[in-house]
């Protein structure tokens, strides 16, 4: 018999019941919540008049709405605040652990549930948001799910789903000076498109995966869906075990070492079968950066937009429309191109290494003026951590500022909004026409490359200045 995946085994020991010729009904571990897709949920609920089947096992958070300044006034926007104080309410009459603003423990669902220990290998994860994807970076089977679906776990812990095929994507060897993991998810994503792994369930492996701190694996998995994947995985190991231990919600004593061995049996067999295999070399990738309307259009940072007649034919109108809306040529330099905002933050890139790698970069040196820059740590407790890192300092000697925590610019729920017409180099993880605010203009990029332009004004390639 041959071997298993991490998919498999995991998805395995949590299959409760299977449809005849239908879906499985799986059990959930962790449901993560926070106030864009739960109202709805929560208000069938109510209708029903059912309760919530495992309060224990819900964390609910506001972070898509929150203001990124000055959140001990109320929240200006009407409908923000609406549904921020919505997400009080509801957690209250169902008894969910809500961390709310201000809160020590309040940030971006995906970057809370890993530094809480909520987050755990072998567990199922789901939450009401596409980037749950994230959690998988720890040996997890995690993904998006819609509202009605959120309101089916709140009522039942289980989810009825279909099982996905399996795809092992390898990358192989030493990463170059200046790469970072963002860097790698983009160049694999540039080189499967963004329907490359549609159907597919993900797992990342190979020597360059293995050699990333848990921050980088985060990033990965983030953004498997942006390649189609209905998610993306790493198998635990070392690293992973030495992250999760200590955390607040992590076990403790006996049942640790319990978990440990457990998480310890997780990898896939050396026989394990994929239903897809790809294989990539870690030296063929550079800092990347997007110059299109979604997360494949990237291209090395030293390279020039593609010709129109090296894009396939059936892409050619997509490719020209997208070309247009960012004001860009076919054949065109991306070095030196002008910027108008920097963003890092956001699920993908706003956890504290991130800071660091930033922070270190401009440290001695000046924001350009033309530049309006956004630093957002992805939590209060990355807040604290960059304060006691002394990062505010080194940043606001740089002429940066650091922001409170929430999704910010990655998303334009809130009140940081790209201008219409404006060229952003984000580090969140899409650029889809108006994703960061009606008429926006981003380029997807690594924290490193954010902070070389963030500092030179326009798109500049960071090993110039290592």
């Amino acid at each position: 018999m041959a071997g298993k995946t991490l998919f498999d085994k995991i998805w395995e020991k949590h299959v409760v019941d299977n449809v005849a010729g239908g879906p499985s009904v799986l059990y959930i571990d962790r449901h993560l919540v926070h106030e864009v897709t739960s109202p709805q949920a929560f208000g069938g609920l109510k209708a029903r008049g059912i309760k919530v089947r495992r309060p224990d096992k819900t964390v609910a958070t506001p972070d898509h709405n929150i203001p990124t300044m000055e959140q001990h006034l109320p929240i200006h926007d009407e409908l923000s605040r609406f549904q921020v104080n919505k997400l009080k309410e509801n957690c209250e009459a169902y008894g969910v652990q809500m961390y709310g603003l201000n809160h020590p423990y309040n940030g971006i669902v995906h970057v809370i549930g890993p530094e809480l220990g909520i987050t755990q290998p072998g567990m199922t994860i789901v939450c009401g948001d596409s980037h749950t994807s994230t959690h998988g970076a720890f040996g997890s089977i995690a993904f998006g799910i819609g509202t009605s679906e959120v309101e089916m776990v709140l009522a039942t812990q289980c989810l009825m789903q279909t099982r996905p095929k399996t795809m092992r994507i390898s990358v192989e060897g030493q990463l170059k000076k200046g790469v970072l993991a963002k860097d790698i998810v983009l160049y694999i994503i540039s080189q499967i498109s963004t329907g490359g792994a549609t159907g597919y369930f993900v797992e990342f492996a190979g020597s360059a995966i293995r050699s990333l701190s848990m921050e980088g694996r985060m990033t990965i998995c983030n953004m498997s869906i942006e390649m189609g994947a209905r998610g993306g995985m790493i198998a635990p190991d070392d690293t992973t075990i030495e992250y999760v231990k200590g955390r607040e919600f992590a076990p403790k004593g006996t049942e640790w070492d319990k978990k440990v061995a457990e998480w310890k049996q997780l990898p896939s067999d050396a026989d394990a079968v994929f239903d897809k295999e790809l294989t990539f070399k870690a030296e063929d990738i550079e800092p990347m950066i997007t110059y299109g309307t979604n997360p494949g259009m990237g291209i090395g940072v030293s390279h020039h937009i593609p010709e129109v007649k090296d894009i396939e034919a059936a892409t050619q109108t997509t490719f020209k429309k997208s070309l247009a809306y960012m004001g860009f040529d076919a054949g065109d330099a991306m070095i030196g191109k002008k910027v108008d905002y920097v963003f890092v933050g956001s699920c993908t890139n706003g956890r504290i290494e991130d800071l660091r790698l930033f922070a270190q970069f401009v440290k001695g040196k000046k924001k350009a003026d033309n530049i309006t820059a956004w630093i957002v740590p992805g939590s209060k407790q990355v807040e604290k951590q960059a304060e006691e890192e002394g990062l505010r300092e080194v940043l606001e000697e740089a002429g940066f500022y650091l922001r409170q925590p929430g999704c910010s610019a990655c998303l334009a729920m809130n009140d940081d909004k790209i201008p219409e017409g404006k060229y952003a180099v984000s580090t969140s993880n899409r650029n889809f026409e108006g994703r960061q605010g009606p008429g926006a203009r981003t380029m997807l990029a690594s924290p490193l490359t954010a902070a070389a332009t963030a500092i030179k004004g326009v798109i500049t390639d960071p090993r110039s200045m290592l």
